[in-house]
């Protein structure tokens, strides 16, 4: 039976379950609408006595009505199967049938904790965990951690990852099963590592490195939820193909408290997509360009007024550019911030202009503080401030980079002149095409310098109303749902985040550092990565110089996963020849399980590749029930998505790049020898071809790229 008409019979299995909830909790909101209304009934009594117990019944019977309401959505988010043969469900709220047994486990109830705290290496009793992910009432997917196979029952179906670790399990000999006990005891010491510092988990392809990540970001919630859900809990990965892909693997927590983004999307008002090429996110990436930065936000604007020229009390005022230029530097001297000294830059003018006009004794001068009033009543005059000296936005700032004069100017003495002509192109795109995600930390990094203009605090809504009338929280599950409350009201650039987790961390930036840096200035860490696989071509130096700053003083603790169990033996050892070409010594994991299909490699002429990648490409689908990974070098990623249109969904195009901590069933590589165009080409290959589990292809129009 394929795995996915088990999927599908498992998803079944979960949705009756699921239905069978929502019936009766359509019946218990029912129950406690009319308990309400009853209570108000009791005014009719007319006693003293029949009030208070109104007010009771009515605030009791509310109460349990809006915790109904607020825990619809996404109500049952686990299960557990237990060697007892018992099967608990955990959801947002404890709900029990007419008959008062148990439909679902509210997961702060002590028979939930299992489903935070079992790991492999200490299962708790329980066999399998089940990780159910719905939107609304409709059960959408399930991912599964077999936690005891020895322990399972014939025929307990597992999805997911814990279906290969089930099957490594069931193979025979004792040495599966070792291997089995390896993986578990490497993942679930990186699990639990401590609270505070920083955790690093290393490991090649294939490890399992981001579901411990997750895994991780659960087990924090579950262990010290006032800590982790209070501060919040930042997920970072490459790109938004990714953040999307492990949003729909990532363990339900219960609550709204971790927050997804990509690189190109921590900083509010981007979605960047774009990529640039290696060169130019290398000198993007580089700590040189906050120096450049630095001085493009202490430049005079362009287009700005050069001059200053007022006719004051038949007097003529006048300031030329060396005195604003003057102003504006004395402004701006000592790290100052461009929009934070704003005020202390028209005062300077303002003081200017008086110094001038009491030199030139104009008739019937007022005192200084009705003198700037006067001036600040002229149209004239609040235009040329407005224009001279405007609210910068880090966008208005990084476009002026496009200009070719103000580059080579900014960049002088920091940047080579290959370097800067490299740049051109890439700023002249910003305004056709937006920014790249080398670019947002570059617009984070303005942000930095160029500082806010003070605003008027917005007055917060009390993350402690219940309801109308009703101030008071009387309840743990109120306090849930006020943190909810007060969790979706957090700042749009929320920074004082309790941890942080950065995915892929090996392709981070030192740029990038700095930002990812000031969202985690109080916060523990959890790092993954696989060195073997950046595709960082800058100066490996003053990279480990940037992460080490972003996580200052804290204590550091590494662990190492060393076995790849999701690619088979057969396509890892493709993938490992071609890192070993740039990194022979380098060690890799080991791949323990064995298809016995071999990768297919093809060449086609040019004018026949778009028609074979299509071929190929449906040759999978008819072979492999689940996703097909379409991977190609970046430059041609339109190109090659038109050549696969109309296929069904499960096939998904992406880049080589994009392509970093995905998974396929299996992987159609176009044009290997267009990646592998330098030893951060080779990487990204590595990566590339390490994407499938069960069926890899490639196909080009170059015979003879694998070494």
């Amino acid at each position: 039976m394929s795995d996915t008409t088990v999927l599908q019979q498992e998803i079944a299995v979960e949705q009756e379950h699921v239905d069978r909830v929502y019936t009766r909790l359509a019946e218990l909101r029912r129950d406690a609408s009319r308990a309400e209304k009853e209570g108000y009934q009791l005014a009719g009594v007319g006693t003293f006595g029949a009030l208070v117990e109104r007010d009771a019944m009515v605030f009791h019977a509310a109460r349990r009505r809006h915790a109904l309401d607020t825990e619809y959505e996404g109500l049952v988010f686990g299960r557990l199967d237990l060697r007892t043969g018992a099967t608990h469900y955990v959801g947002r709220m404890g709900i029990r049938d007419d008959a008062s047994k148990p439909l679902v486990v509210d997961w702060r109830a002590p028979a939930a904790a299992a489903f935070y705290r079992a790991t492999p290496a200490d299962p708790l009793g329980v066999v399998r965990r089940r990780m159910i992910q719905s939107s609304r009432e409709k059960v959408t997917g399930i991912e599964d951690d077999l936690l005891d196979p020895e322990a399972a029952p014939e025929g307990m179906r597992v999805v997911g990852d814990g279906a290969l670790l089930a099957s490594l399990s069931k193979a025979t000999g004792r040495g599966m099963r070792d291997i089995v006990a390896t993986i578990q005891r490497e993942q679930d010491d990186a699990i639990r590592s401590p609270a505070g510092g920083v955790t690093i988990v290393t490991g090649g392809p294939g490890t399992g490195k981001t579901a411990v990540a997750l895994h991780r970001a659960a087990y924090l919630l579950y262990s010290d939820r006032s800590r982790f859900a209070g501060g919040g809990v930042l997920v970072i990965g490459p790109s938004g193909v990714f953040v999307e892909y492990i949003a729909t693997v990532l363990p339900s927590l219960g609550e709204e408290t971790a927050t997804l983004r990509s690189l190109g999307s921590l900083v509010p008002g981007w979605d960047a997509t774009r990529v640039d090429s290696g060169e130019v996110a290398a000198i993007k990436g580089s700590l040189r360009m906050r120096r450049v930065l630095e001085r493009a936000s202490h430049d005079a604007v362009p287009g700005a007024p050069t001059e200053l020229r007022l006719l004051y009390r038949g007097a003529l005022l006048r300031l030329d550019a060396p005195a604003l230029d003057a102003i504006r530097r004395k402004v701006l001297q000592r790290g100052a911030r461009r929009n934070e000294v704003r005020g202390q830059g028209f005062d300077r003018v303002f003081d200017a202009l008086w110094a001038q006009a009491r030199e030139a004794k104009v008739t019937g001068l007022p005192e200084k503080r009705e003198f700037e009033s006067e001036l600040a009543d002229r149209t004239d005059f609040r235009e040329f401030l407005k224009a001279w000296w405007p609210r910068f936005t880090p966008m208005r700032v990084l476009r002026w980079l496009a200009d070719p004069r103000r580059l080579r100017a900014y960049a002088n003495g920091l940047l080579s002149r290959d370097e800067i002509a490299t740049l051109q192109d890439s700023f002249a795109a910003l305004d056709t095409e937006g920014p790249t995600i080398a670019d947002v930390a570059l617009l984070d990094e303005l942000d930095e310098l160029l500082g806010r203009p003070r605003r008027p605090q917005k007055k917060s809504k009390n993350p402690f109303h219940v309801r109308d009338g009703v101030q008071e929280v009387s309840t743990f599950a109120d306090r849930q749902a006020a943190a909810r409350v007060q969790h979706g009201q957090r700042e749009e650039d929320y920074r004082d985040f309790a941890h942080v987790v950065v995915d892929e961390s090996q392709d981070v930036s030192p740029m990038q550092w700095r930002m990812i840096g000031r969202r985690g200035q109080y916060a523990s860490w959890t790092i993954v990565g696989d060195p073997a696989q950046t595709a960082w071509s800058g100066d490996l130096d003053e990279l480990d110089r940037a992460r080490d700053r972003a996580l200052g003083s804290r204590k550091r603790n590494a662990y190492a996963l060393t076995t790849n169990y999701r690619n088979s033996a057969e396509i890892f050892e493709v993938a490992a020849r071609v890192i070993r070409t740039i990194m022979p010594d380098l060690p890799l994991p080991s791949a323990v399980r064995s298809t016995g299909v071999v990768p297919a490699d093809v060449v086609a002429a040019a004018p026949a590749l778009p028609e074979t990648v299509r071929e190929l490409t449906e040759k999978q689908l008819a072979e492999v029930d689940g996703t097909i990974g379409v991977i190609m070098p970046v430059p041609r990623r339109d190109e090659v998505a038109g050549w696969v249109a109309g296929l069904p969904e499960r096939v998904q195009v992406v880049t080589a790049l994009e392509a970093k901590g995905m998974e396929y069933d299996a992987v159609v590589l176009v044009e290997p020898s267009q990646i592998a165009i330098d030893p951060a080409g080779v990487r990204t290959l590595y990566v590339a071809l390490s994407r499938a589990t069960q069926r890899l292809t490639t196909v080009g129009t170059v015979p003879g790229w694998l070494p």
